[in-house]
């Protein structure tokens, strides 16, 4: 039996906000193992150009990632939702090992299933490289404090 991940859909604003929210911390905590948990046992994703199925592929996909974009902070808001899917944008920002900064630009369509896991993952992403100076995420490393901007109030 699957233990339910609320909230559970179909979503409204505020529960729609919620799942945001913790996929966003999740994310920032950058335990690949744990952020694979929210997802199906065998759910689809397409990062970019590269297509993942399941939570080995997840955690494999996640490991890597963050061992090359550095000092990695992400800004998740939603943008729509409908019964068991969400649609978000985010920018996060990241070094790599030769000290170039960027922000990421993209959007995710989700699906979930019954039980709250996603099953589907479908994001498009684009890097801006940025001076150090240009930098808008700057607390430290984790979940993005509740004071810090959203990426509207940023303008983002």
């Amino acid at each position: 039996m699957t233990e339910p991940r609320p909230p559970l859909p179909p979503f409204t604003e505020e529960t729609a906000k919620q799942k945001v929210q913790a996929a966003e911390d999740g994310w920032n905590n950058r335990n690949p193992e744990k952020v694979a948990m929210a997802y199906t046992p065998d759910s689809q994703w397409r990062n970019r150009d590269e297509f993942l199925n399941g939570r080995e592929e997840i955690v494999e996909f996640l490991t890597n990632k963050w061992s090359k974009e550095l000092d990695y902070r992400l800004i998740k808001e939603l943008w729509a939702y409908t019964n068991n899917r969400i649609a978000v944008r985010f920018a996060y920002e990241w070094q790599d090992d030769a000290g170039q900064w960027f922000r990421s630009y993209g959007n995710e369509n989700w699906e979930f299933d019954e039980h709250g896991y996603m099953a589907v993952r479908r994001a498009s992403i684009n890097d801006l490289p940025i001076a150090e100076s240009d930098r808008k995420f700057h607390w430290e490393l984790g979940p993005r404090p509740t004071d810090h901007p959203s990426l509207s109030d940023l303008g983002l």
